[in-house]
């Protein structure tokens, strides 16, 4: 079975970096509970310091998730919202992309982020389905 694998990156308006990578830490485990292959920090994009060695810099705020096909999708998906539910504090936002094709959620309406989602896993799930406004996922 081929694997897929998803980036989720999160965000919450004015936490640092600290806060943000005790977020992440929280949702890494989260992601092991459910039918993954896999979940680890994304790479930095960022090259190490000088002089640095056998480190590789791990993204604040991002994980990397590999799916056996696109199984689990619909949990991380879920996941997510479940994280975003819980920002009561301060506004967050996450992004999920796979295979090049990225879903963004953070103040749309329940009603939208409904949409979004049930649109992403279509695209996802091999089954294209027509979407009308008004219609449930």
């Amino acid at each position: 079975m081929e694997k897929a694998a998803v980036l989720v990156s999160f965000s919450e308006s004015g936490a640092d970096d600290l806060r943000l990578d005790s977020l992440t830490r929280q949702m890494r485990e989260e992601f092991r509970q459910l039918d993954v292959a896999d979940v680890q920090a994304a790479p930095s994009e960022t090259p190490a310091p000088e002089g640095a060695r056998g480190i590789e810099f791990a993204a604040v705020g991002q994980l990397l998730v590999t799916l056996l096909g696109t199984q689990g999708l619909t949990g991380i998906i879920n996941a997510v919202r479940g994280w975003l539910d819980r920002g009561h504090d301060a506004p967050r936002s996450v992004r999920v992309e796979l295979g090049g094709d990225v879903l963004e959620l953070s103040g749309a309406s329940r009603e939208e982020q409904d949409r979004l989602v049930a649109m992403f896993l279509s695209r996802h799930s091999g089954e294209e389905q027509p979407w009308t406004a008004g219609a449930q996922p």
